[in-house]
């Protein structure tokens, strides 16, 4: 029969099916829009915003979820005029996506990388600190402390306090001299074995190291604290106020590789995002142009 006679022709080598035609503004929105609310996202949650305006911060990324239901809402709109809502329920995935991990990561980011740099300078810098004459009380507020001469960790004072990680310690003290209170400690995770006084931690080992970093966690110092109590029971010293550092030789070094780790992690947070992002885009392409 041929055709016009009330049958439809199939498509054939010389009639190929008609492909869709693919909007061309809506694959380079879904391409860029989603990456670059990721990119903003995750740097507001990973630097110094995040740091003086954690409330507004999190309010941001509440604001970025009521974008996703926005497009989802302008998808459903779409649907119900007769029109394809194809590329606007993926841009709601994608959207979704780039929220929840921006909120993920970038707050992974601040508290493993930058919260302790911010927290490390915005506090004082103290030099030739003597630990057998100065008190906890009058450095309280110490990020950096540089120890005068001749300082070094006693680690025939050291002790661990073990709660899964074995917490160590050990006096930072002055050769020769014997305080009345110990309340500089030099500390660490893992690197000691908790009964013996055996302490492994930081640059103990490096005889220029006379400095400290202060510890900045806050869910570590109650178990550090705790061993200070230990060796204070076992070696019948007194720690009035301790203050907790990582001793090391330069800790302005340390400090700044806190940043870099920070940034590193946010540039390899972006790109990875945008390789996964345009990877979806293609594969959403592929399949909308079959259909």
């Amino acid at each position: 029969m041929q055709p016009g006679m009330g049958t439809v022709a199939k498509p054939s080598a010389f009639m190929p099916e008609k492909r869709r035609r693919m909007n061309l503004v809506g694959i380079c929105m879904n391409i860029f829009f989603p990456w670059i609310v990721f990119c903003l996202l995750y740097a507001m949650l990973s630097f110094s915003f995040h740091y003086r305006h954690p409330t507004w911060a999190w309010i941001v990324v509440g604001c970025g979820f009521l974008v996703v239901a926005l497009v989802l809402f302008i998808a459903f709109r779409a649907r119900r005029r007769g029109n394809e809502p194809m590329w606007y329920n993926f841009a709601a995935l994608a959207l979704f996506l780039a929220v929840l991990l921006a909120a993920v990561f970038g707050d992974m980011n601040f508290w493993y990388n930058m919260q302790p740099f911010y927290d490390i300078e915005n506090l004082n810098t103290y030099p030739n600190v003597d630990p057998s004459m100065d008190r906890g009380q009058q450095r309280m507020d110490a990020g950096r402390a540089y120890f005068t001469q001749g300082t070094k960790v006693d680690v025939t004072k050291s002790m661990g306090f073990k709660n899964l990680d074995i917490y160590c310690v050990a006096p930072i003290v002055k050769t020769g001299e014997k305080p009345d209170t110990y309340d500089f400690w030099a500390v660490g995770t893992n690197c000691c074995s908790g009964n013996s006084p055996d302490f492994r931690c930081g640059q103990y080992a490096n005889p220029r190291a006379r400095s400290g970093l202060r510890l900045m966690r806050d869910d570590q110092r109650p178990f550090f604290r705790l061993a200070v109590q230990q060796a204070e029971a076992a070696f019948r010293i007194t720690a009035a106020h301790p203050l907790f550092f990582y001793w090391m030789q330069d800790p302005v070094a340390e400090m700044n590789s806190y940043r870099d780790e920070g940034f590193k992690y946010y540039l390899l947070g972006i790109f990875t995002f945008f390789s996964l992002n345009l990877f979806g885009v293609l594969c959403a392409v592929i399949g909308f142009s079959k259909f």
